[in-house]
């Protein structure tokens, strides 16, 4: 069993280091009626997506869908996902249950959306654009014990616009109405009323986090059984300053990008304080997957893209605007009702380790069934991200576990108190 998670950390690595997705839907697919019908969470189109991976040990029928959401404002968007029903069946309590999965960093362009590279566990397109769809690994995994999944590609993954990376609202209301639209599908081994959990790693790991606190909500017809959250971003201006000059700098322009397509008034705050090779980084990233932007811009500082010189987090800390963008931002503000369980290596490289104690702690506080686990793999190639990649694998059987235990109706375990 450790030997074969090892492995699979090892593919997630090389993902991270290396991929950039190919895009395999039609791109019509992925354009929004002139308006949108219904309400959040409503189906807006469905077609079949065949899986390269159908014939292996757990095959599932996949459909791409499209379905209507909120942005961060609470203004109707469409966004799309995937959905897989698995042939192996459910042998717990009740109906089937169902996970809602929220994948990690892909890139900008929408050729990233997962909808379009899930399909394939392997792809390349010359001279170094080579991508293996990690997220596989851990949606195989659900559907190997029987649990439906739907994968969101968040706001403008895909769809028309700018992806708003690390939104809070945008990605929490994209997760939640993923699970409203995969119930609405026909034919399928989920019922309406069945059980739902969420899951995240990384970016996915904050979506997930700000999906189960704001559930109550925005979603509170949902049976929510709980929520894995792995290294989640709950604090953008801590991992603004630990995420500089690492094989990640980039993501910081995705931030950026994120921030002006929401935030129209930040637009020109930004824009005074980049230089010309900033807002370049800013122009090259909106079109990129992951690893196209980490080859560009990984382990470059900040201070290389400002006017002033400084880094960012130097630069955005003189702007109450920043400071109040980053506030909104934060999660655990708000209550789950559901239990969470929150995963964080001690040397997350990427995503700082004290900053997601930080929202258990505040959850517990507020009253929350809080599982705090720690990650002890030591200190690998700082910057690398090996610190921040290998976690997810590493603990996907106390994830999968725990997310089982949920649905099976065990009492949920929290060590708030142990703290």
């Amino acid at each position: 069993m450790i030997g074969r998670w090892c492995a699979a950390a090892a593919a997630v690595i090389g993902t991270m280091v290396i991929g950039s997705p190919v895009a395999t839907a039609e791109p019509d697919f992925y354009q929004p009626p002139p308006t949108l019908p219904g309400a959040a969470g409503d189906l807006i189109r469905t077609e079949s997506m065949p899986l390269v991976w159908q014939a292996g040990a757990f095959p599932a029928k996949a459909t791409r869908i499209m379905y209507r959401s909120n942005d961060t404002h609470g203004s109707a968007n469409a966004v799309t996902g995937t959905f897989f029903d698995p042939a192996v069946p459910w042998s717990g309590p009740g109906p089937r249950p169902l996970v809602s999965l929220a994948p990690g960093t892909q890139g900008q362009g929408d050729q990233c959306a997962p909808s379009k590279t899930m399909g394939t566990v392997l792809s390349y397109t010359p001279p170094s654009n080579v991508v293996a769809s990690y997220e596989v690994l851990f949606v195989n995994a659900l559907l190997s014990r029987g649990i439906s999944v739907v994968v969101t590609d968040y706001e403008g993954l895909g769809t028309p616009g700018v992806h708003t990376y690390v939104n809070r609202a945008a990605e929490a209301h994209a997760l939640l109405d993923a699970a409203r639209a995969a119930k609405q599908l026909p034919g399928t081994g989920i019922t309406p009323d069945g059980p739902v959990a969420l899951w995240g790693y990384s970016q996915g790991g904050g979506a997930s986090a700000a999906a189960v606190e704001l559930q109550p909500e925005y979603a509170p017809e949902l049976d929510l059984r709980g929520a894995y959250a792995g290294a989640p971003p709950a604090d953008l201006a801590a991992t603004l300053e630990q995420i500089d000059g690492t094989i990640l700098t980039g993501a910081i322009g995705y931030t950026l990008n994120g921030i002006e397509q929401a935030y129209p008034e930040a637009r020109p705050m930004i824009e005074e304080q980049l230089n010309d090779r900033g807002r370049q980084m800013l122009a090259d990233v909106a079109n990129q997957c992951v690893g196209e932007t980490r080859l560009k811009y990984g382990f470059q500082r900040t201070s290389s893209f400002t006017r002033t010189g400084e880094s960012l987090s130097v630069v955005t800390a003189r702007y109450p605007l920043a400071t109040e963008l980053f506030a909104e931002q934060r999660i655990g503000n708000r209550t789950p009702k559901a239990p969470v369980l929150i995963e964080s290596g001690i040397h997350d490289d990427l995503v700082p380790f004290g900053q997601a104690r930080q929202l258990a702690d505040d959850w517990c506080a507020k009253g929350s069934t809080v599982q705090f686990s720690e990650n002890l793999l030591p200190p690998v190639d700082p910057g690398a991200g090996i610190n921040h990649a290998a976690p997810y694998p590493l603990g996907t059987p106390e994830a999968l576990t725990w997310i089982t235990d949920r649905f099976s109706g065990v009492p949920a375990p929290s060590n708030c108190r142990m703290r």
